[in-house]
């Protein structure tokens, strides 16, 4: 039979020289691993410049690698973005929307609590109003101008009785039913209303125009002592309403006086406080003729 190819190593010098340069260096490359786990372990800080140098090295492709994978995703977004935009702005807009509703209604609120304590502070006072009701309506489109409260005389409501908000003056009643009654305002064009500045003794008359205004007229003639931006307010005089309220803001100066802004707008007034006659007697002799005082 014929022999074998393949040689055992036992019979080769050769290999015998390959294998054993194999476990010298097998052996250093051990010890070598050795002596630096060693140092690993007992100084760390020995392999800080090579792990410094080598995370340079590397550096670039990770930097690279980051790039692309943030474009990426990136673009991704973008592109799903894109056909989500619409459903967001329409979900955005309903959340505006509701923000805004319920933001204008916080502010409702706030004004009526403001109202509603401005009402409740003129109960404080030894005035105590007959009825507390809302303006319900008003001659838009007539050259009178009246209003109408949603009290009458069930609640006590007479008239002649001084209708008055928290800010002034708005008027008095004229007529009364069982459950409303209608309000003569001041800048109606029958209404007089004696009046002083506020401050001093300068007294006048308030009388309406018919076109919200109030035409202020001195009673003593002569140089005109009015600046605009006077505050007028009742003098008491008449008997209706009580001295110190506020009525007017002088706008404008004429000859005889000027042209006030009503205080109290009745356009701008929700809730209304109806007081009694500061002097029933005084206001019941104003409308009596003269010849019926006589007789008596």
């Amino acid at each position: 039979m014929a022999p074998s190819g393949t040689r055992r190593s036992s019979y080769s010098r050769r290999a015998q020289y390959n294998l054993f340069t194999g476990y010298i260096i097998a052996g250093i490359g051990a010890l070598i691993g050795a002596v630096l786990l060693g140092l690993s372990f007992f100084q760390p800080s020995f392999f800080g410049g090579p792990r410094s140098a080598a995370q340079d090295a590397v550096s670039p492709a990770t930097e690279t690698a980051a790039t692309v994978r943030t474009s990426s995703k990136s673009l991704w977004d973008s592109i799903s973005g894109y056909y989500r935009a619409g459903s967001k702005n329409a979900e955005l807009k309903r959340e505006m929307e509701l923000a805004r509703i319920r933001l204008e209604e916080a502010e409702a609120v706030r004004q009526e609590n403001v109202r509603l304590k401005g009402l409740l502070d003129l109960q404080d006072q030894e005035r105590t109003p007959v009825a507390v009701a809302r303006l319900i309506g008003s001659t838009a489109s007539s050259t009178r101008r009246f209003a109408y409260v949603g009290a009458g005389e069930d609640d006590g409501v007479a008239v002649g009785m001084p209708v008055r908000s928290p800010r002034g003056v708005v008027g008095r009643i004229l007529e009364t039913g069982s459950d409303s009654s209608r309000v003569l305002l001041l800048t109606d064009s029958e209404s007089v209303l004696p009046v002083r500045r506020a401050g001093d003794e300068v007294v006048a008359f308030a009388e309406g125009r018919g076109d919200s205004l109030l035409r202020i007229k001195l009673i003593n003639l002569g140089i005109n002592p009015l600046a605009v931006g006077d505050l007028f307010v009742t003098s008491g005089a008449g008997g209706y309403y009580p001295p110190g309220i506020a009525v007017a803001i002088v706008t404008e100066l004429t000859d005889d006086g000027g042209v006030a802004r009503i205080v109290s707008d009745p356009a701008a007034t929700d809730f209304v406080a109806i007081e009694p006659i500061f002097e029933p007697d005084a206001a019941s002799g104003a409308t009596t003729p003269v010849e019926e005082e006589l007789t008596d």
